[in-house]
């Protein structure tokens, strides 16, 4: 019987389909056909049109002190019970929620990206119809659900998607597009303070706030087409969101960031709601306290670009401990001494602006070495620095509201910042001052623990 000769076949890989091999081809031809970053139409019109938007949304809660200011002074919202206490929460709060909000808005973006830009939409809807309907409100309740709440909920929608794309346009110069989207929010803050007198004064809050939101309409439409990100939604985190390591969590150096973060918060805000009611407490007119507030959010756009340029070569720790110890100084001196007269408080807010408006756009610099060049991660390490800045600006606004109603003993004529109204803002001031000290305390603390560290590791 013959034998039986066995084959053995070597196992062959099966070919790729035809579907697999235009998927390839797909990815190939995306690759090339993406838009560059850090250059080219699509980066520079983005950053064009975030930085408008950032300045309309930004620019009412900015400016809301100029609102305060005509809210205290009118008796049909004033003499209401506990209007003292819930005026000056509205900006505050609306501000706020905008900025806390992002911890819970960024990463559901992330989840669902094709969602950004409807949820952009979204927004405008929801800014627009909150301050027309806040309008209509005779109660300062009202005011404060419509003013600080549900803008902020469209502010939050509309704001989100401009960081969110930020980190898929800007890579290498992402510290400078920061600084100059955060610009916008000062150029906002410097525009509304000047428009809003006249139209308080010739129409009233109510007018004004109708016309207010036809212009942040018609203002805010013809640049939210540029508003869109750099990669397909495909390339996008979506549904399925691999794990992400947070070797982050555990860094002390990163809470010590967070805890910096939330005290600048909390003190930084103060000046920019009450700064026109204390321009009124030196019997200027409506105009030249709305000027000074004005000029202080003018100057945070010098602010906010230099800093952020200066972020992408030179050490952020460096440069926030010069921010917030210079800040402190003015506060002290520039406001607390000299600010007695409309000089005085026009030199305090240019400096101001100028020296502690550019803290955020140190952030990507802060955020740059935990997320390396991951867009997704960078985006949720600004939901935590959003997040506690959010909670800063919320809280420091009760504070500041009763360290104001303690007043303080009569000081006579006014010969320094802190003899203003009978010294009731020197307890705010001081607090203010504090605030920024004890910031530029935990920063240089943290710098000095993370040198100690590197050098530690290059021995």
């Amino acid at each position: 019987m013959d034998a039986v000769e066995v084959i053995e076949l070597e196992p062959q890989a099966p070919l790729p389909s035809s579907a697999e091999i235009n998927l390839n081809e797909l990815d190939t031809k995306n690759e090339s056909s993406l838009a560059p970053v850090d250059r080219g139409f699509g980066a520079w019109s983005f950053l064009a049109g975030a930085f408008f938007v950032e300045a309309i949304v930004w620019g009412y809660p900015v400016a809301y002190g100029t609102f305060l200011s005509a809210y205290l002074n009118d008796p049909q919202y004033s003499s209401q019970p506990h209007a003292s206490s819930i005026l000056p929460l509205v900006g505050p709060l609306s501000s706020g929620i905008i900025y806390s909000s992002a911890f819970i808005v960024n990463p559901f973006m992330a989840r669902y990206p094709r969602l950004r830009r409807p949820l952009m939409w979204t927004g405008t809807v929801f800014c627009f119809a909150s301050l027309f309907g806040a309008s209509y409100a005779t109660k300062v309740v009202g005011l404060l659900t419509l003013q600080g709440v549900v803008y902020a909920i469209g502010g939050s929608l509309l704001y989100a998607p401009c960081i969110n794309f930020m980190s898929e346009w800007f890579v290498k110069r992402r510290g400078m597009a920061n600084g100059v989207i955060f610009a916008g929010t000062a150029l906002g803050g410097f525009l509304f303070p000047l428009v809003l007198p006249g139209l308080l004064s010739k129409f009233g809050p109510a007018k004004a706030l109708r016309i207010l939101s036809v212009i942040f309409i018609g203002a805010l439409l013809p640049f939210l087409p540029f508003i869109k990100g750099r990669l397909p939604e495909s390339r996008v985190h979506g549904r399925r969101l691999r794990p992400i390591d947070r070797p982050w969590t555990r860094s002390a150096s990163f809470w010590l960031l967070i805890t910096a973060n939330t005290v600048q918060g909390f003190g930084y805000f103060v000046p920019i709601v009450w700064l026109p009611t204390y321009a009124t407490a030196l019997n200027l007119s409506p105009t030249k306290a709305s000027l000074t507030l004005a000029l202080l959010n003018g100057a945070t756009v010098v602010g906010r670009v230099g800093l952020g340029f200066l972020s992408d070569t030179m050490d952020p720790s460096a440069l926030a401990l010069t921010s917030l110890a210079s800040a402190a100084l003015t506060i002290f001196i520039l406001w607390g001494v000299l600010s007695h007269t409309f000089a005085g408080l026009i030199v305090f807010g240019i400096v101001y602006g100028m020296i502690a408006g550019g803290w955020t756009s140190l952030w990507m610099g802060f955020v740059r070495p935990f997320a390396k060049d991951d867009p997704t991660l960078s985006t949720s390490l600004f939901g935590y620095l959003l997040l506690s800045r959010g909670l800063g600006n919320i809280l420091s606004s009760p504070i500041a509201t009763s360290l104001l109603r303690g007043g303080g003993r009569s000081f006579g004529s006014a010969k320094t910042g802190f003899d203003v109204g009978d010294g009731k803002f020197a307890k705010m001031i001081i607090y203010v001052g504090i605030c920024f000290a004890c910031a530029a305390l935990i920063v240089g603390v943290r710098w000095g623990w993370a040198s100690r560290r590197k050098m530690d590791r290059s021995t």
